[in-house]
């Protein structure tokens, strides 16, 4: 399969206040972002011509800046109004737009509080982040030997880019062993999420337990399923489990902006089998996303 790649596209993207041709969106070697990981962005899906909580992404952007001790020169509001005219301006009506904020070139080195933020928002189609056939019977996952750190060690409460290396070297590894994807565990040993997406389990008592996320992002989509899970009359049970515990769940399924809400056949050692729980939150969220605005506002 012959890949497009993403710096060679027709299009635009939007940079530092205006539109400019997609091709000449272009960063310096000596950014420092590039160096020190100094960036931090969103993914977000459009769904029919409107950005699923688009307000939502972008306060966690302008949160994340403030974790990474910067500050975005553009308010939430003029973040929002430039994703649209992102969109228009590229016609898509279903695909994926990624706003990224990070340090410029102007200070070369740890310290670089002279540095210039700058923010770029780009958006393409983008079709399912899995096989749809593997969503269907179920993706599988290798256990990662990375694990993800305590939050005094990083960052952890920002989508902060240089969180995502550990996830870059299991996903690959992953792949190379036939797997989707892989799970990852946190510092203690427990189970924290996938490499870009949240996990939960439906457990032998009944109940849908998930991780508490006190060293990930507890995602956007995370909380939308449990607020979709509770609506349905299901209990949702939030801590901390150990990787044995997944020999007792009958069903798992990941959650996240590119993820949706995908059923796990296998994580390691331990299968799983797509049921009810995992179909019903599924097409719920497929629903919510697709619904008109103000209609999915009201289902929240």
């Amino acid at each position: 399969m012959s890949l497009i790649p993403f710096d060679d596209r027709d299009g635009s993207i939007w940079f530092n206040g205006e539109l400019i041709p997609w091709r000449d969106a272009k960063l310096h070697v000596l950014t420092h972002a590039v160096h020190y990981a100094s960036s931090v962005f969103e993914g977000e899906r459009v769904y029919s011509g409107h950005i699923f909580k688009s307000r939502e992404h972008t306060e966690r952007l302008h949160a994340s800046a403030g974790v990474l001790d910067f500050e975005i020169p553009y308010t939430v509001e003029e973040i929002d109004a430039a994703k649209r005219q992102v969109l228009d301006s590229m016609g898509i009506v279903d695909g994926y737009i990624r706003p990224v904020a990070w340090r410029g070139s102007e200070m070369m080195g740890v310290s670089a509080q002279q540095n210039r933020i700058n923010l770029a928002i780009a958006a393409w189609e983008w079709p399912s982040y899995f096989d749809p056939e593997a969503k269907t019977k179920g993706i599988n996952l290798e256990m990662s030997k990375w694990r993800r750190p305590a939050p005094d060690s990083a960052p952890t409460n920002a989508k902060a880019a240089g969180l995502y290396m550990i996830c870059t070297l299991s996903k690959h590894a992953a792949e190379k062993n036939g797997f989707h994807d892989a799970m990852m565990l946190d510092y203690r040993g427990l189970v924290a999420e996938a490499t870009g997406a949240n996990v939960f389990f439906v457990m032998s008592d009944g109940r849908i337990h998930t991780p508490t996320p006190d060293c990930f992002l507890d995602g956007i989509t995370r909380r939308t399923v449990i607020d979709l899970a509770k609506a349905r009359g299901y209990e949702i049970v939030e801590r901390q489990i150990k990787p044995e515990e997944m020999a007792d769940a009958s069903e798992c399924f990941l959650t996240g902006t590119a993820a949706e809400v995908t059923p796990v056949g296998r994580i390691g050692d331990y299968t799983f089998t797509p049921a009810e729980v995992c179909a019903t939150l599924a097409d719920d969220y497929t629903k919510l996303v697709n619904s008109p605005p103000a209609e999915a506002q009201a289902a929240e």
